[in-house]
């Protein structure tokens, strides 16, 4: 059930050495010979390689060639190898010009210095050419490299001072340098193949494999051999303790006899060489020691380790030690022991590799510590729980570790590694030391097998059990073997004990443990032997039979097969003969027809040329004289229109002169008027500075003055609709002369109606009859119903009572709570950065995925030369976005199948305003001489109130003509109804029909009888036919004078008698007489709309002189203003009272906003009721009442007989809810939904409608089963809406907003109709109905909320770009409270450069207007969301986003301008901030629980602490108060922070300490998190897309007809 994920790699120990010196007949490493093979590859050209025999660092091993080994074929190898493990271009080059500046720095030449007394010294000679290549490949300064390569630095304590080396020394140096380079790299090359194989999933078990070192003796053995031989002395102690202890202890186990095997303990050795006193102990003691030699190390040693028994002096050696290990006995040569240890390089040459211009040159050196240390892929840590740490880059002390105790550290970590895992051997035996083929020395072959401890391991396997099974797999794998009387169930053992004692006779071959049976060697492959005998011999019994078989089914086969063709034969015979004769017979019968034919054509061709030529004569006459009919007619209207014109022209002309002569009357005066309002102007100019506000007040009554001439108007137009209604009684009367005419002929038909009206009368109570057993089936109902409430209460009360009981039983812990409240938190948080990841994800794929597009255009446009194509879908979209602009900032309304919903929405409510202005009046204090202007001021609100209480007395009135309107649209409601119920007898009676019909057609008497009953039917059925045309005949003339009976109601306000008149005679007489009666009522009628007239005419003068009267009023409260402020014209206000008139003036702007808000949701609401009834009166038209809608629109020259035609009733179809579309116009019908649909279109329709039609095309082709169009459909529309916005809607936030909705409502209907009960909760019956049958769509959900979360993420960056250039203006320049800032003037300062966050606006923003302008834009953007049918929530997430970019920018450009930090500028910014608040609380962003005020958080409270006190008592409460802020940015603040005045003190350094001091915890786990001073703009927060049910039912889905032709497409199922 494991797969592998990933893999580290871990270096133990280096051979360094191999890089400055190879033995003979040995190598470099491969990279070197590989690099100089191929170099002349163009990677390698500019690294002035040479072949290896050049370098000295290549050619000290005498062998540089391998047989049968290609050097450039393995780096062709190497080079790929890197590529695919994710390495640059510029980290190989970087790889390959250290490795050719490695080799070449060996061939720097280091001489001795030239001259007297410099035999201490060293210089590399200015002729030396690899010293300019080695600086040029490093990049470092070769000045500086040829300076400390022969020289070193001394620090003292406080000087130091330059030393020179000798040629010795400074050799030494640069081949430690070299071996440095070499093995940094080595180090960073392995970290990045890590990480390149690193897996993020959880590692539940891993895999090691370990490449060991194998013993060593040479001639001459130093440091590394050393190294390497306690490595295998450590691994041959594991070997020991897991090989043999394990084994026997498996025999001790199992209860086996057995005679224990000693074997070999190397624990002493590796305590010599381990141990306080041991080897590397002393080692690095002597290597701290000043000026410590290997001589001096070896006399230690000789002293402190001759106690231990493997430890021993050479007779003839004073720099050479013993030392017994476990495979031999080994000399090591102390030369060079110190410096390899040591390993140390000059820091001088590693600055100067650090101030390298190579990136990764530098990078080795600076993060030297970064890529060493342990990187396991799921190891257990070391036996103590801790790892060893990483040396730090930069630390002295990290460079004086020594390699030995670098080397003992990680083989330790090594053996806790193999410790705790189980380790398996592959033991590799060296055949010959010369590396021939063929060729295995026998000594040299036992010696490796001794020193791997092989042979106590053959000796353990050779008196031991090697092959060992449990009872149950034996049993199972032997079970062939035995009889079924050696099987006893139940006892596995005992049924195994049978078998091998009768297989084996010899029971010292096996032994039977508790658990186990155990067999010695061979054993196992002779029981393997007899049972493939057994299974072979059951193989061949079953292929005989087998066999047997199939050749007797073959046998049959062949004879019903012979059989089968005689049959066929014979009968193709028979046929043969039979098509002979039916031949014959056909031939004779063509021959008969065709001559028939050919006289038949002879005839007819020669009448068609008769008749043409007859037809042609008479077209010809018929031609000439049409032409003379035409000139003669054409001749009169030219005759007709040249009169016209010149009648026309002349009067034109009349009128022009008319109107120059008003003109210039009219100018003259209008001159002699300007002159007078200038003069009036030059007077007051002062006054209406000091007055904007009485100005304000003034335009404000005018509108509502213009407002009153409006309604006005509108009464107006009532009047003339009543004369248009006047006109429509003539035509009345017309109808009602006709209908006179038309009496004679309803008394004929009388007695017809009678006799059907008492075949009605049967139906009818047939009706009744299924009505009654329909109430019963209902009253069952009801009744079973009431007694499952009854059940549901009792189990209501049933579980109460046991929640109260468990409650009072159960005690909870609240630690427990805590705790799971915590886990709880936890989770979430996991959860949410895993979504914002996920996220962050798919917007880097969708921008690859974009720029991958962009490259394959490229290309097509590469390839296509200079083709000019252009298609549908890349023609400019100037015209369409200029038509969208104007929507923009209109109202988005929701039309649905149940009605509509306005969105608009108010900019700031009245008492919300009110709450500010109280704030604002809290600010300011009045002065004692002021109460007087407060007195005129409220003078004026009292007004003011006084004219709203008017205005709402008129506004009640006209609620009240309304509500009789709507009892009028009552009462025609019901007339409706009855219609629709006329509609269904209509139907049972075509069912009746039928039935007869049905009795007709199968009667069981004579043809005559049937003949008989079809003629009744048929008679019967023409007079149903023509007594349904009467009635609907009728059915209109009432419907006609029920609507001018409801017109005259409502205009004169007084109830009619016509339908009481009608009704009262309704049941009595016929509907003849009641038509009748109903036309005489029309005089009254007439009365009523005369009077009605009238009244219009008295309220239309009493509301124009309610108007002159207010229009006084208005005059002569500005006359009294304008007095007022004469008096106290010289006087000078304070700064208080003028703050107070300016809030004074806000407050009633705001009012003045309110009350335009008002009226333009009124002029919505009138809008709506217009578009619902429009709807309502198309229904009706289909539902069969087809001139109702038509009353106000009918044409007043159309023909008379139009208004006495029946009315045609509309048959009501059941819909399934589905689509039907061609499959060949997909392309086509995605493109009408998807690609041509404009957004301003869309918002006349129902929001999603796009979405649902594509359900309902889904839903089609489930309903048929077909899986390949489904997901071609699904395909192609995700296709289409990624183009669509890729191509026009980049910054088009409408068009992203419309296809984020439908993308959403698609996804919901998905769940909504899979048909998972989750989703179901809020479905109806009949939307259960329609779910999913054939197939899971839940693959799609995925890519749909990816789509979504595309979308959703350019919305955001769209809105972004567009309120970033007046952020700072508006958030942090913008003075709303006047006065705070006039104080101090704030330096001008450039704004480019004020901030790296690129938050200053290019063109200059006036501050006063630019909040404002911010707030327009959020409301724009609000309504533009919600025009579209956004969800609520996704707009609240949206906003959560801007809003969170809107606090990170201003409180980024807060921290980095000093001038912003003063107390009266941070209340000038809460003031802006509380702006943004109000706003979203007026949009009702809240109200879904998304917290999109909480974004603003830390620019509040950035604000307060900038109004704050600053004193050391208020630290607790600053620290507790900036809960959102960073420390950093705290402290920040607090530096910047500027006194206001000269009054204020400066923030102190102390009270700044002691804040750091108190936020020390919270500083520290910023640290840890690596949290920076500055917020991140660039942060998206994870979007959720809830789960949003529709109710809308698509069998009653209507798709309009401005759709693109869409009806066209497709058809409803």
């Amino acid at each position: 059930s494991f797969h592998i994920i990933g893999a580290s790699m871990r270096t133990y120990l280096l051979e360094k050495s191999r890089v400055v010196f190879q033995a003979n007949d040995e190598r470099n490493y491969h990279i070197f010979y590989q690099m100089c093979a191929a170099r002349e590859e163009k990677e390698l050209l500019g690294l002035s390689l040479r072949e290896s025999d050049d370098f000295i660092y290549t050619n000290q091993g005498n062998n540089p060639n391998i047989d049968n080994v290609d050097d450039v074929k393995e780096f062709k190898a190497f080079k790929e190898a890197l590529k695919l493990l994710g390495f640059n271009d510029g980290d190989i080059g970087s790889i390959y010009k250290i490795m050719a500046a490695i080799l070449h720095l060996g061939n720097v030449k280091i001489s001795p210095g030239s001259g007297r007394g410099d035999s201490e010294t060293s210089t590399v000679r200015d002729e030396d050419a690899s010293l300019p290549v080695v600086a040029s490949l490093l990049e470092v300064d070769e000045k500086l490299l040829r300076q400390w390569l022969c020289n070193k630095k001394v620090v003292a304590r406080n000087d130091s001072y330059v030393t020179p080396l000798k040629a010795a020394e400074a050799s030494q140096a640069r081949d430690a340098l070299a071996k440095c380079i070499y093995s940094n790299l080595f180090d960073w090359i392995v970290f990045q193949i890590n990480k390149a194989l690193k897996t993020s999933h959880k590692v539940n078990k891993f895999i090691g494999v370990l490449d060991i070192y194998g013993f060593e003796t040479f001639e001459i053995n130093s440091f590394e051999q050393f190294c390497i031989n306690y490595a295998n002395e450590k691994l041959q102690q594991q070997f020991n303790q897991h090989v043999f202890k394990l084994e026997q202890e498996e025999y001790i186990k199992e209860g086996i006899e057995w005679k224990m095997i000693d074997f070999y303990d190397n624990q002493p050795c590796i305590d010599l060489i381990e141990s306080k006193l041991g080897v590397l102990a002393l080692l690095d003691e002597e290597c701290r020691v000043p000026k410590g030699s290997d001589k001096s190390w070896v006399d230690k040693l000789y002293d402190k380790c001759k106690k231990w028994e493997h430890f021993s002096k050479p007779r003839l050696s004073q720099t050479a030690f013993l030392v017994r290990h476990f495979a031999d006995q080994v000399e090591y040569e102390c030369d060079g022991f110190l410096h390899k240890n040591r390993d140390t390089v000059m820091e001088e040459q590693v600055v100067i590799l650090k101030a390298s211009k190579n990136k990764l040159v530098s990078d080795l050196f600076i993060s030297e510590g970064k890529y060493k240390g342990p990187d396991t892929l799921g190891a257990p840590p070391a036996r103590g729980g801790k790892l060893p740490p990483p040396s730090a880059a930069g630390n002295k002390k990290a460079h004086k570790k020594t390699v030995g105790s670098q080397f003992r550290d990680s083989l330790n970590l090594l053996m806790d590694n193999l410790n705790s895992t189980n380790p398996h051997y592959v033991r590799c035996i060296k055949p010959n030391d010369a590396k021939q083929a063929f060729m295995f020395d026998n000594t040299r072959a036992v010696q490796q097998l001794r020193a791997c401890g092989v042979l106590e391991t053959v000796r353990i396997s050779a008196a031991g059990y090697p092959s060992r099974w449990t009872y149950h797999d034996f049993y199972v794998r032997y079970r062939v073997l035995c009889h079924s009387k050696d099987v006893k169930q139940g006892d596995y053992r005992k049924t195994c004990e049978n078998i091998v004692a009768r297989l084996i006779p010899d029971p010292d071959k096996y032994q039977f443990g508790k658990n186990k049976l155990f067999f010695r060697a061979g054993q196992v492959a002779y029981m393997e032997k007899l049972r493939s005998d057994k299974l072979k011999a059951c193989g061949i019994m079953i292929q005989k039979n087998v066999k047997m078989w199939l050749y007797r089914k073959k046998y049959l086969r062949i004879q019903a097969a012979t059989g089968t063709i005689q049959r066929w034969v014979r009968g193709h015979t028979a046929r043969r003969k039979v098509t002979d004769i039916r031949r014959n017979r056909a031939a004779v019968k063509m021959q008969a027809v065709v001559r028939g034919w050919l006289q038949l054509k002879r005839y007819q061709k020669m009448r068609k040329l008769a008749i043409g030529l007859q037809a042609q004569i008479r077209a010809w006459r018929a031609r000439r004289e049409y032409g003379e009919m035409r000139r003669n007619k054409a001749a009169l209207t030219i005759q007709t229109r040249v009169r016209g014109w010149l009648q026309r022209k002349r009067y034109q002309k009349s009128l022009r002169m008319i109107v120059m002569a008003q003109s210039a009357v009219r100018r003259h005066f209008a001159k002699k008027e300007l002159k007078k309002l200038k003069i009036e102007a030059k007077s007051v100019n002062h006054q209406r500075e000091l007055n904007k506000g009485l100005e304000n007040k003034i335009i404000s009554l005018q509108q509502r003055l213009t407002e009153a001439k409006e309604e006005s108007k509108s009464l107006r137009s009532k009047v003339e609709k009543g004369a248009e209604l006047s006109g429509e009684l003539v035509k009345f009367k017309k109808t009602e002369e006709e209908s006179k005419i038309k009496g004679n002929k309803i008394k004929e038909l009388e007695e017809e109606l009678r006799s059907v009206k008492a075949e009605l009368a049967h139906e009818t109570d047939e009706k009744v009859d299924l009505v009654t057993e329909k109430v019963r089936s209902e009253e069952e109902w009801a009744n079973a119903q009431v007694v499952h409430k009854e059940e549901i209460g009792k189990l209501k009360e049933e579980l109460e009572n046991s929640k109260k009981l468990v409650e009072s039983s159960s005690q909870i812990d609240p630690e427990q709570v805590s705790r799971l409240e915590s886990e709880k938190t936890a989770i979430h948080q996991e959860y949410e950065q895993e979504r914002i990841a996920y996220q962050k994800l798919l917007k880097d794929f969708n921008r690859l995925e974009m720029a991958n597009e962009n490259l394959q255009d490229e290309v097509n446009i590469l390839r296509g030369g200079n083709m000019h194509n252009r298609t549908i879908s890349n023609v400019s979209m100037t015209s369409s976005i200029m038509g969208e602009e104007d929507m923009s900032l209109r109202v988005g309304e929701e039309e649905s199948a149940y009605g509509s919903v306005s969105g608009r929405s108010s900019l700031v409510s009245t008492l919300d305003r009110r709450d500010r202005d109280r704030q604002l009046e809290s600010l300011t204090v009045l002065p004692e001489n002021g109460q007087q202007d407060v007195g005129l001021m409220m003078k004026l609100q009292g007004a003011l109130k006084e004219a709203h209480r008017e205005k709402e007395a008129l506004e009640r009135k006209l609620e009240d003509i309304e509500n009789s309107v709507a009892g009028a649209e009552r009462q025609s409601a019901e007339i409706l109804k009855l219609q629709e119920l006329e509609i269904e007898n209509g139907k049972l009676r075509e069912d009746m029909g039928r039935l007869r019909l049905s009795v007709a057609n199968q009667g069981t008497g004579e043809a005559g009888e049937n003949e008989a009953a079809r003629e009744m039917a048929d008679q019967f059925e023409a007079m149903q036919e023509e007594l349904d045309r009467r009635r609907a005949e009728c059915l209109q003339l009432k419907t006609v004078l029920a609507n001018v009976q409801l017109s005259g109601t409502v205009e004169s306000g007084e109830p009619s008698s016509l339908m009481s008149e009608a009704g009262s005679g309704h049941g009595s007489a016929p509907e003849a007489e009641e038509l009748l009666l109903a036309y005489e009522t029309q005089k009254n009628v007439i009365q009523q709309l005369q009077a009605s007239l009238n009244q219009e005419r008295e309220r239309a003068g009493t509301v124009e002189k309610e108007l002159r009267a207010e229009v006084e009023k208005v005059g002569n409260l500005n006359r009294d203003q304008q007095a007022v402020i004469q008096t106290n014209m010289n006087k000078a206000p304070s700064n208080q009272t003028e703050a107070y008139m300016q809030h004074e003036l806000t407050r009633l702007t705001g009012e003045n906003f309110d009350l335009r808000e008002k009226i333009e949701n009124l002029n919505d609401s009138v809008k709506r009721l217009k578009r619902q009834l429009k709807t309502y009166m198309k229904k009706l038209q289909e539902s069969g009442v087809g001139n109702i809608g038509d009353m106000d629109e009918r044409d007043p020259d159309s023909t008379e007989s139009d208004q006495t035609l029946p009315v045609i009733l509309k048959k009501e179809a059941e819909y399934l809810g589905m689509l039907e579309y061609s499959k060949d116009q997909e392309e086509k019908l995605l493109k009408s939904i998807i690609t041509d649909l404009k957004p301003r279109v869309a918002s006349q329709m129902l929001p999603g409608m796009p979405a649902y039609i594509v359900f309902m095309l889904i839903r089609h082709l489930d309903h048929i089963n077909d899986d390949k169009n489904v997901r071609s459909l699904i395909q192609g529309g995700i296709s289409h809406i990624k183009k669509t916005i890729k191509k026009r809607g980049q910054t088009d936030i409408e068009l992203k907003t419309l296809w984020l909705s439908n993308t959403l409502r698609l996804l919901h209907c998905l769940k909504q109709y899979s048909g998972e009960p989750q989703f179901q909760a809020e479905s109806s019956a009949k939307q259960i109905e329609h779910c999913l049958r054939n197939f899971d769509l839940s693959a799609y959900r995925r890519v749909l909320s990816d789509i979504a979360v595309w979308i959703y993420q350019g919305i955001t960056k769209v809105m972004e770009e567009e309120v970033q250039p007046g952020l700072v203006v508006a958030l942090l320049e913008h003075e709303g409270i006047g006065g705070l800032s006039g104080d101090k003037p704030r330096p001008m300062r450039g704004r480019a450069g004020s901030t790296g966050n690129d938050l200053d606006t290019p063109t200059h923003l006036d501050p006063k207007e630019a909040l404002d302008g911010l707030l327009t834009q959020l409301t724009r953007f609000h309504l533009v969301l919600q025009k579209h049918g956004l969800d609520p929530e996704i707009i609240s997430q949206i906003f959560r986003q801007i809003f969170y970019y809107l606090c990170a920018g201003s409180l980024n450009n807060l921290l980095l301008r000093k001038d912003m930090c003063h107390w009266s500028r941070g209340m000038q910014i809460r003031y802006n901030i509380a702006q943004l608040e109000q706003w979203a609380r007026d949009q009702n962003l809240e109200d879904t629980g998304s917290k999109v005020i909480d974004t603003l958080l830390p620019i509040i409270q950035a604000t307060q602490l900038l109004q704050a006190r600053k004193s050391e008592e208020d630290v607790p409460g600053i620290c507790d108060m900036c809960d959102k802020l960073r420390v950093s940015q705290i402290i920040k603040i607090l530096n910047l922070y500027t006194p206001a005045d000269e009054f204020e003190e400066r923030v102190s350094p102390a009270f700044v300490r002691k804040i750091q001091n108190k936020l020390q915890e919270r500083a520290m786990e910023e640290a840890k998190n690596q949290v920076t001073l500055l917020m991140d703009t660039k942060f998206s927060f994870a979007v959720r897309f809830p789960f949003n049910p529709s109710n809308i039912n698509f069998a009653e889905l209507e798709i309009p007809q401005m759709y693109n032709n869409l009806p066209q497409l497709v058809r409803k199922v």
